[in-house]
């Protein structure tokens, strides 16, 4: 009896988490649409780390206020720190710069296409770091959802271009910013045996915030007058890049994550292009084809395939 609710629990609580994972991805996937709408007024640095400096000021009250809830919780040590600048810099500041000066040296429909690689490499890191187990079944999941992802991006493999050298450089650095976003998913998971998911975000969230502000000083000054010329719209994406983005999407990432496997949790990251094409349908007015409806019934169906059987 005991046996059999333990059984049918297991699904239940990994389609919970895995919702929580598909609100994030339907975070992550509007991060296109609102760099675009910023795209006129600041740089790609600025529209990078900007927000990301405001996500971690306003969440340090909320780690205060969880401190002061907990007085004997200990402060993080030196040691602790080392860790977090790890995550920080090797992580999230390797990932943005990555992605953002990689595409300015070759495609974005380049940088589309490397993105499909995250989950797969998030996978890899997972099974040396953290020893997961890479079942038959993750593995199918894993190669059904990049199947599904592929057919949604043909239009971008048609355009893509990643053997011309004058795009080398460009893909080598999306390339490493994939690799970094691997890492920080993967790394942070072994930190969610010490520390809260707030507490994860925000310290890492510090370090990066202090290695990227000679960024915004030397190689891309901001020019703050620019912020006047802000309309309804941009203010709008500006904070949603603040609140939803850098924020709420990484706390409910977390906390799927500190219940379920990397390898597993990483399969909801194919849903982001099936969510931002649906974005694009309703904010954009986009149409949608037969091949994107194909692939996102693909990666639909290796997430339910995931959420429904695996056990490990």
């Amino acid at each position: 009896m005991s046996t059999t609710i333990l059984i049918e629990s297991k699904p239940r609580r990994t389609a919970w988490y895995f919702l929580l994972l598909a609100l994030a991805s339907l975070m992550w996937s509007g991060q296109g649409t609102a760099v675009k709408i910023l795209d006129s007024h600041l740089g790609p640095i600025a529209i990078t780390f900007l927000p990301f400096y405001c996500t971690t000021l306003l969440a340090i009250p909320l780690l205060i206020n969880m401190r002061r809830k907990r007085p004997s919780k200990a402060s993080p040590s030196l040691a602790d720190w080392g860790q977090f600048v790890v995550a920080g810099v090797g992580g999230q500041v390797l990932a943005q710069l990555g992605m953002t000066w990689g595409i300015s040296y070759s495609l974005a429909t380049n940088g589309a296409i490397l993105n499909l690689l995250i989950p797969v490499i998030s996978a890899v890191l997972a099974s040396i770091m953290l020893r997961e187990q890479m079942s038959p079944l993750r593995v199918t999941s894993l190669v059904i959802g990049l199947a599904g992802v592929a057919l949604m991006s043909a239009g971008d493999l048609r355009h893509s271009s990643f053997i011309e050298t004058r795009f080398l450089l460009g893909n080598l650095m999306i390339l490493g910013g994939c690799a970094g976003s691997s890492f920080y998913n993967v790394y942070c998971k072994g930190l969610l045996r010490r520390f809260a998911e707030i507490e994860i975000v925000i310290y890492s969230y510090i370090t990066a915030s202090v290695a990227s502000i000679p960024l915004l000083i030397w190689v891309e000054p901001v020019p703050w007058h620019k912020f006047l010329s802000f309309d309804l719209r941009a203010w709008l994406a500006f904070a949603f890049l603040v609140l939803f983005m850098y924020g709420a999407s990484m706390l409910l990432f977390f906390k799927a994550l500190a219940h379920l496997d990397v390898t597993t949790a990483s399969i909801s990251l194919y849903l982001v292009p099936v969510f931002g094409v649906a974005l694009a349908i309703t904010l954009l007015g986009e149409r949608l084809h037969l091949l994107e409806i194909l692939g996102a019934a693909i990666v639909l169906s290796a997430t339910l395939l995931i959420v429904r059987y695996d056990n490990a």
